[in-house]
């Protein structure tokens, strides 16, 4: 796995950063708090998603409310890349899972799943959580904590690493297994079954006896049975035969009770009709009286009519009403006329007074023709005066004629419609009382019919005899209590076989149960012997495996403590024991505990030390050797003075058994010697990253 881009967002000190790393030895190199190390948290984030304490407070930017990591890397020739997300929420700090995926080139292979995720990248990689935070990031505070750890610790830690603690577990566990068999083939010797297996067939034996006796009981109960069923059943039918006809006797007297009550309502209903029928013969008496009396009214005003010159129908009056009125007013419009005639004569005759000449002429007028003029014109309106008056004398007369030809007409009127109005009830009357009268003969007719029904159905009910159907009753008891009885008897040989059937599927079912357990019995005293052999040789496996690791091991750290030195320095010999302690030997064969080097011993140590284990680790656990390697602050200890720092920059420089290793460091010395150098620097609280070219 080599890493090639590492992108920050709201990450620590980093707002938005893109680092960039290269094959081989590469340094992050920067001033205290620039954010060199928040790079190497947030690619362990990226890969494994859990946080390293308790939470993620210590990689989501103050401030923010959403952090994202996307580690670019290559895997057996092919490009990925994984991307997580933060969330602020509340109080807390938890993954943002929608930004969770992983890509093959730039195809989504998993997503928001975080266990398919790791399980994904665990199948391309080989790495797993532990793995990564043993082995390839080796942090600060961690470097020495191996070399420094209690032996017996140490021990227990390599070991679940290497998996030789696997031997262990499992001869632990086995040790269980036996303890649990030996217990099992404890209880089969003292179990009941086992111990009284010959009493088991002895009743076996006896029930079997039984079991052919109750046999023969059933087949004589069975027929006993199967006599009185005949019986009950012969009973039954006779029974039922009575039962109908009592059914059919109170059906019959149902009909009768409803007959009568038919009978009440028809003679009811007749008697109601016979009010009805009288009722009716009043009203139209009644109405053809009243409808005489209207058609006498109605002629004594058509004579009125007459008298007056007006004769219907009424159709004719209407118009005459009409030519009343036209008659009137045509003479008050003649007699307006006249007046107004009067009037223009009148003014004539005061004009003349006081004119001299003819107002159309203009010829001069005489005394004597003035006189003659005015006595004309007088006499004219005289005449007038006579028409006016006689004008108003036809007036008075035609009204008086039209006012007693409009009363007499609308009486006409409303007489007509009374007497159509008589004439329709008299009809409607009519009918009504020639169905009244169709219905009262029709219920006498019915009445007739239900009192021969009821007769009839009287005959049929005085046929029953009750006492019959007593005596049947008494005999299908008898004989279903006699049949009843041997049921009962034949029920309980019946469950007395179910018994007996049981019985021996029970004892059949312990005998074969305790054959069976017998076998068992047998099958784990082999396992328990098998069992014990297995654990003996996990027992001698596990030193043997685990002297095997610590030579490789010492092998390993010694070719990589060699490097570091690289001849400049005194050589170490380095000595582990079976519980992966490392040891100092000098070439004057004093051998040194870790305790008592110097600080960069220990630090060259430690890291060799962490090398070597980590290419044996990797070796065994995925089938190839370490492949990347980030260190955070290998430095620690070493001086520029005495050329350490120099040395451990040389070596891992010419280190070519690791693809890529990423360097966190401090020292300007140290990052001299990388291949691919990228700073750090801090402005305004925001980390700013520059390659070096």
């Amino acid at each position: 796995m080599k890493i090639e881009i590492v992108q920050l967002e709201n990450i620590r000190s980093h707002v938005k950063s893109t680092v960039p790393f290269a094959k081989g030895f590469n340094c992050l190199v920067g001033g205290l708090g620039c954010g060199k190390s928040s790079i190497l948290y947030a690619v362990d984030f990226a890969l494994f998603g859990e946080p390293l304490g308790r939470s993620y407070d210590y990689l989501l930017r103050e401030d923010t409310n959403n952090g994202k990591v996307i580690v670019q890397f290559i895997q057996n020739g092919k490009t990925y890349k994984i991307s997580r997300g933060l969330k602020r929420r509340g109080k807390g700090i938890s993954q943002d899972f929608d930004e969770l995926k992983l890509f093959e080139d730039e195809s989504v292979i998993a997503s928001i799943n975080s266990e398919a995720v790791t399980e994904q990248l665990r199948a391309l990689t080989g790495l797993e959580k532990e793995l990564f935070r043993e082995i390839v990031w080796v942090r600060q505070e961690h470097l020495k904590e191996l070399i420094n750890a209690r032996p017996r610790e140490r021990q227990t830690r390599l070991d679940e690493l290497f998996g030789l603690s696997d031997y262990e577990t499992a001869w632990s566990n086995l040790g269980g297994y036996q303890r649990e068999y030996e217990g099992e083939r404890k209880a089969y010797e003292k179990d009941p079954d086992i111990v009284g297996l010959e009493n088991l067939s002895t009743e076996y034996n006896r029930t079997i006896e039984e079991f052919s006796l109750i046999e023969i009981e059933l087949q004589q109960a069975t027929k006993r049975l199967d006599e009185a069923k005949k019986s009950l059943g012969e009973a039954d039918s006779k029974l039922n035969t009575l039962e109908e006809l009592k059914a059919q006797i109170e059906e019959l007297k149902r009909k009768e009770a409803q007959i009568l009550a038919n009978l009440t309502n028809v003679e009811d209903t007749s008697d109601s009709l016979a009010e009805k029928v009288e009722d009716k013969k009043t009203t139209t008496e009644n109405l053809k009286q009243r409808l005489g009396a209207a058609e006498a009214q109605i002629e004594s005003h058509k004579a009125e009519l007459k008298e007056i010159g007006l004769y219907p129908p009424i159709e004719a009056l209407r118009q005459n009403l009409a030519t009343f009125d036209d008659q009137i007013s045509s003479l008050k419009g003649e007699k307006e006329a006249t007046f107004r005639n009067m009037q223009t004569d009148k003014k004539r005759i005061s004009s003349l007074s006081t004119e001299n000449r003819c107002p159309l002429c203009l010829q001069p007028l005489t005394e004597e023709y003035k006189n003659a003029l005015v006595q004309r014109i007088q006499d004219e309106n005289s005449e007038r005066q006579k028409t006016v008056s006689q004008l108003e004398r036809d007036i008075e007369e035609l009204q008086l004629t039209k006012g007693k030809a409009s009363t007499t007409f609308s009486n006409l009127q409303i007489l007509t419609l009374k007497v159509d109005e008589l004439k329709n009830r008299a009809v409607e009357e009519t009918r009504a009382l020639e169905g009244f009268s169709r219905d009262f003969e029709n219920k006498q007719e019915l009445e007739k019919e239900i009192r021969l029904q009821l007769e009839a159905v009287r005959t049929e009910i005085a046929k029953f005899e009750i006492s019959e159907l007593e005596t049947a009753k008494a005999r299908r008891d008898q004989a279903f209590k006699q049949y009843y009885s041997l049921e009962s008897e034949l029920r309980t040989k019946e469950n007395r076989k179910k018994d007996l059937i049981k019985r021996l599927d029970e004892i059949k079912q312990r005998i074969d149960q305790t054959q069976h357990k017998i076998e068992r019995m047998q099958k784990i005293t082999r396992v328990v012997e098998i069992i014990d052999g297995i654990r003996d040789a996990y027992r001698g496996i596990q030193p043997k495996l685990r002297g095997e690791f610590v030579k490789v091991l010492r092998n390993f750290v010694q070719q990589v403590l060699d490097t570091l030195v690289g001849g400049e320095g005194p050589l170490l010999n380095v000595l582990i024991d079976e519980t992966y302690t490392p040891r100092v030997k000098s070439e004057s064969g004093v051998e040194r505990e870790v305790s008592n080097l110097s600080g960069g011993e220990r630090t060259l140590l430690a890291f060799a030390y962490r090398l070597g284990l980590g290419q044996l680790i990797m070796q065994s656990r995925t089938g190839h050797g370490l492949s990347m390697l980030l260190l955070d602050e290998p430095t620690e200890s070493l001086g520029r003075e005495d050329g350490s720092i120099d040395r451990l920059a040389e070596a891992i420089s010419r280190f070519k058994a690791i693809e890529q290793i990423i360097a966190v460091t401090h020292s300007e010395a140290f990052a001299e010697k990388a291949e691919h150098v990228i700073r750090l620097e801090k402005e305004a609280d925001e980390s700013k990253v520059s390659v070096e070219k």
